[in-house]
């Protein structure tokens, strides 16, 4: 299984990068492949769909979608909306890369939740015809405190973190992770 992680903020110790490194442990301990593409490091020019060259930051991050098995997008909220930086790299990628991969939304906010962010991600990935894991992480209030090994230290944010990474790892799985049928002939099957 291989999986690909965009963190989307460009902030040094974004809590929502943190989230994300936190799953990549948790994955990388199951022995399931990990392609991790920080924006903060990876900057990515802004997208413009008249250019007829595709920047060598953007082939990184489309290839590593492209060879994944599922996706997890991470991004902090920003005036009720997911990261600029997270978006401009969603748009350098269409539906044949995220078509019927899975996809786990994780959001960070200043306030209680970043539902607005995860609301937007959802209708950005059902527009990339991604399928939508069931769950989906969302930290607010300024949780979790990250301890130097980089685990949250609030035991609810913990079990929150591993539900949603169960359920969509077993998404992963029950859509047939590695599989070279194209999506179409999967679910004619």
């Amino acid at each position: 299984m291989h999986i690909a992680m965009i963190a989307g903020s460009n902030r040094q110790e974004a809590t929502s990068t943190s989230v994300l490194r936190y799953i990549e442990t948790i994955l990388q301990a199951r022995n399931i492949q990990v392609s991790f593409i920080d924006l903060r490091v990876v900057q990515l020019p802004l997208y413009s769909p008249d250019s007829e060259v595709v920047p060598p930051e953007a082939d990184l991050l489309i290839t590593a979608v492209k060879q994944a098995d599922g996706l997890i997008l991470a991004t902090p909220e920003y005036h009720g909306s997911l990261s600029g930086s997270l978006k401009n790299a969603l748009d350098y990628l269409d539906n044949s890369h995220v078509a019927g991969k899975p996809v786990l939304p994780v959001s960070s906010a200043g306030g209680p939740l970043g539902i607005s962010s995860l609301t937007h991600l959802q209708g950005i990935i059902r527009n990339l015809h991604g399928i939508l894991c069931p769950e989906w992480v969302s930290i607010g209030d300024g949780q979790p405190v990250f301890d130097r090994d980089g685990v949250p230290q609030n035991m609810e944010i913990i079990q929150r973190i591993d539900q949603a990474g169960e359920q969509f790892i077993g998404l992963v799985r029950k859509l047939g992770y590695g599989s070279k049928q194209p999506v179409k002939e999967m679910m004619e099957s």
